[in-house]
Order: structure tokens, then C-alpha cells, then sequence
């Protein structure tokens, strides 16, 4: 697990599985193969294997040794619905996010079909816990927007969407049964361009849907100088179920939005 996680959405990230296997256009240019790929090939590496699918079942308990309640990203290096991950080993990864339940868990998927149908045959027990939240990438309309309604038949307490890479105006949505949504233009030497009213039009559904809006960036080569403000404003926000401290209240827990948005002086 890492601590202190770049990422602006989350605070540590929890790599069971590594490695993967592109799928869609939102793959093209994926940080996280670069990264790995870097390291093929050098012994005793945690990515000696490159990108390589490996399932890493010594990692299953780590969330379980961080006391302070954190939000975790799962499979930052990955996708837990992959079709080379066993649904046991899936199954698995939810017991751990069931035991260590002060944290919050960010799942994170482009296999819509595949995390609805495990998920649904998973143990009741396991099934629509407060600390999960269960999401999509969106990156455009053929791939993306049919992920969202894979998504909304999936069973869970929290769903929310990655509009990352945004590579095209992905129209009117129906965010019924959505919970958060993130949008994000693309970074690197390679970046495919966003256009700002594509963002606008999300950003204003999610407003007249109640739906907590998260701008992560606009990307390009230079992240850094094109920022994260959308017409002068940064916005942070999340949906966040009270947090459980440990050992957990078996009590309902209830969802409440945390609104950090920023205006610009």
C-alpha cells in the first residue's frame, strides 16, 4: 500500500493485483502499464513483471494495519474485474474491506458487466457495505456510457463514475443511482485534448442531478500550468458515508456529501 497518494481523489493506494490488459480507448495511453513496464525484468521487483497480470494474495491484509481511517483507492496498478482475477480471490478482496471498515475503498473498474455479475454473487454480507464504493470509467459514449448502466445494476451503497480520460462530448446522462462523479482531462507527452463545455455540460448535470461533482484536472503535457480550476473555482466534492471507528458499531451508516469547492479570490 501506498501513503500519501498523488492522486487528487485519494489518499493511499491498495495494489492486491497488478497488471492488466487494455480494453477500450481510455487504456491508449495508461500511467499506470508506463510506470511498470519501467521495471521489467528486474529481480526481486514488485514489477519485474512489467504489466504482466499477477495477483499478489500477501497484500490482502494490509488495509487491516492502517489504524487511521483513510480513503483507499484498490488496484490503483490494476482492475479487480479483469477477466484473469478468479472470483474467489475477488471475493477475498471484499472480506478485507469488510474487516478493516474505518477506511473508505475506491473500486475502480472499465469491466462494468463483469464487476455487476460478482459482485451480485458475492455472500449478502459482503454486498452494498457503506466503506464501498463501486465505480466506472468513462472515457467516451461507445465504451463508456454503457459502463454506467452496468453500473447502476450493480449492487452497492456507493457508485460513482470516472469521466477520465474525457476524449469526447459524452451528451445528456442519466445519473440515477450515481452517488459521485469525477471528471479529468488526459496528462502526458500524448495527451488527447479535453474541451472545456464538454466538462461544463457534466458539471452542470451533476448540479441539477444532486449528483457531488470532483474536477481532478485538465491535464495536457503540463498538468502542472493548466490546473484544476474550472471557471475559477476548484471542486472537491465527495460523497462520504460517516466514518466507523474501530471496532465498527454494527449500526446503518448514513451517506452525507462533503462539499470542499473553492472560489477564487
Amino acid at each position: 500500500m501506498s501513503d500519501g497518494s498523488a492522486i487528487e481523489w485519494t489518499d493511499a493506494t491498495w495494489n492486491p493485483v497488478r497488471g492488466c490488459v487494455k480494453v477500450s480507448p481510455g487504456c491508449k495511453h495508461c500511467y499506470a502499464e508506463t510506470f511498470a513496464e519501467r521495471w521489467r525484468g528486474i529481480p526481486n521487483h514488485p514489477y519485474g513483471q512489467g504489466f504482466d497480470l499477477r495477483l499478489v494474495p500477501e497484500k490482502l491484509d494490509e488495509p487491516l494495519g492502517w489504524r487511521r481511517p483513510r480513503r483507499i483507492f484498490v488496484n490503483s496498478m490494476s482492475d479487480l474485474f479483469q477477466d484473469g482475477v478468479p472470483a474467489e480471490f475477488v471475493q477475498r478482496v471484499f472480506e478485507t474491506m469488510r474487516r478493516a471498515d474505518w477506511h473508505s475503498y475506491q473500486v475502480l473498474t472499465k469491466r462494468g458487466e463483469r464487476m455487476r455479475d460478482l459482485v451480485a454473487a458475492l455472500p449478502p454480507h459482503l454486498v452494498r457495505l457503506p466503506q464501498i464504493w463501486l465505480g466506472v470509467s468513462v472515457e467516451d459514449r461507445k465504451y463508456g456510457l454503457p459502463r454506467i448502466t452496468e453500473l447502476r445494476d450493480t449492487p452497492a451503497a456507493v457508485r460513482f463514475l470516472s469521466i477520465e480520460p474525457l476524449l469526447e462530448d459524452v451528451g445528456e446522462l442519466d445519473l440515477s443511482g450515481i452517488h459521485w462523479v469525477i471528471v479529468g482531462g488526459e496528462s502526458g507527452p500524448r495527451a488527447r485534448p479535453m474541451e472545456k463545455p464538454w466538462v461544463r455540460s457534466i458539471h452542470r448535470q451533476c448540479r441539477e442531478q444532486d449528483v457531488p461533482f470532483f474536477f481532478k484536472q485538465w491535464g495536457g503535457v503540463q498538468k502542472s500550468k493548466t490546473g484544476r480550476k474550472l471557471d475559477g473555482r476548484t471542486y472537491n466534492q465527495f460523497p462520504q458515508p460517516l466514518p466507523v471507528p474501530r471496532p465498527a458499531p454494527r449500526r446503518p451508516s448514513r451517506l452525507t456529501v462533503i462539499d470542499d469547492a473553492t472560489a477564487e479570490e
